[in-house]
Order: C-alpha cells, then structure tokens, then sequence
C-alpha cells in the first residue's frame, strides 16, 4: 500500500497595496483632519482655557494666576445671577413643555393626510430657517406698546386695549417665551411628524380590528413609542434654552431693567461690559455644567439601549 503524502499548506499572498488603495484608505483621515483639528482648538480648547480662566482674577485682560475658586464665590453673590436662574427656570419649563404640547399636536393634525400638508409643513418650519436676531426684532416690534399689537387694536376702536408685556417687568420674560415657541414649534412638529410616519401601520390596524378609539390609540399605542422622539426634543429644547441670547438681546436686550437677564446674557455682560472675565468664566461653566448634566443622560441611554 502506497503511502499518502501530506500535501504542503501554502499561505496565500496577500493582495498587495497599490498606492490608489493606500490613497483611498488614508482620504477621509485626510480631508476630516482640518475639521477635526479646529474643533479639537477653537471648540474644547477654548472651553479648557475658560474653566482656567475662572480660577483666576482676570477681569479686562486675561491674568493666568490661579486663585481657586474666588470667581466661583462671587458668582454666585451676584443678585443678577440668581435672576437670571430664575428667568431661565422660568423661561424653560414654559419653552420646552408649550414647544413639545404645540408641536405634538400640529404633527397629530398633520398626520391625518390632509390635502394642503405639502403647503403647510413648510409654513410651519419656515421660522425655525429665521436668525433669532430676526425673531427677536420682528417680535419686537409687533409686542411695541407704540407701534404693535396694543396700538393696531385701539386704532381698530378697542380703545381700552393694553398688551404691554414687552415693558413690564413682571410679564417680559413671558414675551421670550412666545418668541422662542413661535420660532422653534414647527421643528419640534417636524420631529414628531417623522416619529408618527415611522410607526408600523399594522399594530394600528390590530388595535383598529380590536375597537380601539382613536383617542385611546394615540394614548396608548402612540405616544408612548415616540419616547425617542419626546427624549430628543427635551434635549434639543433645553441646550436652545440654556444658550438663548441672541433673542433675548434683540427682543428686551435683557431688561427692562433685569426682568429677561438669563446665564448667557449675564455672561456676556460681565465679561465684556463690565470687565468681570473671571466672573463670566464661571457662569459660561456652570452654563456648560448645564448643558452637560442634560445631555450625558441622554447619551448614556442611547448607548444602553443599543447595546440591549
């Protein structure tokens, strides 16, 4: 019997790597490169140098001495500060939760199939295309006292018609809060619109089949699967909230007096006005520290969730 020789592993040669291969390879590190390099300076290191900044006693010019948390102290001795806390707690619960209740209900509207939806969903998204510098004038003047909604009325003959919130102390941070839903409800329509869109029509129809109302289809079945969607314009809102100025500026520019002041205001005033750069340092990081306590969460539950 003839023996059976082992037949010899050759290993496979590798394809080699021409130069448009390695070319291709290395184009996308290439071309994101710029990009990524002036995020990791203009972006996270302007944010480094402003939490150093707040250790110190900068006020017009930077000083890079460090004095602990002395900024910190006087930040939060500030009446002003916790003014504009409060106008932000005000003016974001109002912000978030009309934006969330008008947008919810418009996208149900729409979800309906109705013949003008193509003219209507631009309608609607076209003031979150506006600057907020731009809302915030239009707004302006139509809330005018002199020359907007109260005087149209008592020239029409309601003579003892009075809107006056653009100058009240008490009500001007309320006048934010219209011009801020106004503008950024039809974004939130549009995110809900696409959440219903993306629900399975069947289990619709099974709840349909199974005598269902409508009313208890959208409380039971629909709206609790748009938790993403809900979770998503709650973070949304909220960054928009705690970084407004540009509205504020152009709409009150902060007052009257320091009725509409809120944590970014307040930072600029104090960095660039009053020449207070360690004191505004502190309150851009408690604004950041904000920001992150919102979006770390979110964060940490998308991850579990695609990892479940």
């Amino acid at each position: 019997m003839t023996p059976i020789e082992p037949v010899p592993f050759v290993t496979p040669e590798r394809p080699r790597r021409t130069v448009a291969t390695r070319l291709g390879t290395l184009l996308p590190k290439i071309v994101l490169a710029p990009s990524f390099a002036i995020t990791l300076v203009f972006v996270y290191g302007f944010i480094l140098w402003t939490v150093y900044l707040s250790f110190t006693r900068s006020r017009i010019l930077p000083v890079y001495d460090l004095v602990g948390f002395d900024a910190y102290y006087r930040l939060w001795s500030q009446p002003n500060w916790y003014m504009a806390i409060k106008n932000l707690a005000i003016f974001g619960v109002l912000y978030i939760s009309l934006c969330i209740a008008i947008g919810l209900f418009i996208a149900i509207l729409m979800d309906q199939r109705i013949r003008a939806e193509g003219l209507l969903r631009p309608i609607f998204l076209y003031p979150m295309a506006l600057s907020f510098v731009v809302t915030g004038t239009a707004w302006k003047w139509f809330l005018n006292p002199g020359l907007g909604l109260e005087k149209t009325m008592q020239n029409l003959g309601w003579e003892s018609f009075k809107f006056d919130w653009l100058i009240n102390t008490d009500m001007a941070i309320y006048t934010i809060v219209i011009a801020g839903v106004w503008q950024a409800s039809g974004f939130v329509m549009a995110m809900f619109l696409a959440g219903l869109r993306g629900i399975d029509g069947e289990i619709i129809k099974a709840a349909q089949i199974d005598g269902a109302s409508n009313t208890a289809i959208y409380r039971r079945i629909i709206i609790p699967m748009l938790r993403p969607v809900f979770l998503s314009a709650v973070i949304v809102l909220a960054h928009m909230a705690i970084k407004s100025y540009d509205l504020v500026i152009a709409l009150t520019g902060g007052g009257p007096g320091n009725a509409t002041e809120l944590p970014s205001t307040f930072m600029y005033s104090y960095t660039f006005t009053r020449s207070q750069m360690a004191v505004g340092s502190a309150s851009a990081v408690m604004m950041l520290m904000g920001i992150t306590a919102i979006i770390v969460p979110y964060l940490y539950s998308e991850l579990r969730e695609k990892r479940s």
